[in-house]
């Protein structure tokens, strides 16, 4: 009776505003037949969510940890069970570092060293992506695939024949040669070069119609339309460098030019490790890579989200 007397109610509705019968009779069973759908999307929507808010509850727990553990004391770092929160927060952590190791001369070592390696990378890659993208030239495809394909062979395949290489130079013990060995990369053009692609070639025949150069066009109709792909590398660039550290280990034996990664190997000793001074640097070195990322985060998401809408 109550569907009856709802259905009726809603027949006279519709009556009042001239729709047929048999219009308002086709609508009721459009919206019976919605419900059931629009619930089981809701229902999907939030298992979707659910999961993934416990995706990143777990990839926080480790950051939570050190964070945890850079304000203990040396012995409670590795108790089991875990004490999450520390009975007494030990502070004295974060000025302590600071006198133990240089620490400053680590951290201005890593910056010198993930800017000018970004700068060179986000140059390199732009310009080789421009030509492997709007430059038509014979064998270009091939020529990109093979290097492309480079980015499958492991670090540890040539990284002695490297070596040798810059030692033959006299570049070890040296910034120059980790900046001479990072300024090129094979991602960075290929993340570059998905992006331009997207870009119409039209634009480049008229700027050549025009009368800019190859040069010309690229910096000045190519470049100002990528700084979504340009930040996205940039930010990647810097990130890697910054956490590199089997680079700087083999390249730099000189104390005064390590990296805040190698500088927190001196709290690791022949028997022993200061676990808390370790994670208290750790802590610190994150610092700067999560300020860069929260400033470009939007051109980063951007740059990721369409540079593989056309391959």
């Amino acid at each position: 009776m109550t569907n009856m007397a709802e259905d009726l109610k809603a027949e006279s509705r519709l009556m009042g505003t001239g729709l047929p019968p048999n219009t308002a009779e086709e609508d009721r069973r459009s919206e019976r037949r919605r419900s059931p759908r629009e619930a089981k999307k809701r229902t999907t929507d939030l298992v979707i969510y659910a999961a993934l808010v416990v995706l990143v509850a777990a990839l926080m727990v480790p950051f939570i940890w050190m964070v945890s553990s850079s304000l203990k004391e040396n012995n409670q770092v590795l108790t089991v069970p875990i004490q999450w929160i520390p009975t007494e927060f030990v502070w004295s952590n974060y000025t302590e570092i600071w006198t133990r190791i240089p620490m400053m001369g680590y951290l201005q070592n890593s910056l010198y060293l993930a800017v000018i390696i970004t700068c060179l990378q986000v140059l390199t890659g732009s310009l080789a992506a421009y030509g492997f993208s709007k430059v038509r030239f014979p064998g270009r495809d091939v020529l990109f695939l093979a290097y492309i394909g480079t980015i499958a062979v492991p670090w540890q395949a040539y990284m002695v024949p490297q070596y040798i290489m810059m030692q033959n130079l006299g570049l070890t013990n040296s910034f120059n040669a980790l900046i001479l060995l990072q300024a090129f990369g094979a991602f960075g053009v290929f993340l570059m070069r998905q992006y331009y692609m997207t870009i119409p070639d039209e634009l480049c025949e008229a700027a050549r119609i025009d009368g800019l150069s190859e040069y010309g066009i690229w910096a000045r109709v190519i470049l100002p339309l990528s700084k979504p792909a340009l930040a996205s590398l940039a930010l990647l660039t810097f990130v890697n460098t910054w956490n590199d550290y089997m680079g700087p280990f083999i390249y730099l034996t000189s104390n005064r030019l390590w990296t805040v990664q190698l500088g927190l190997r001196s709290f690791v000793g022949q028997f022993d490790a200061e676990y808390a001074m370790i994670m208290t640097g750790s802590v610190i070195s994150v610092i700067p890579i999560l300020a860069i990322f929260l400033i470009g985060q939007r051109y980063f998401i951007q740059g990721i989200a369409t540079s593989g809408m056309k391959g």
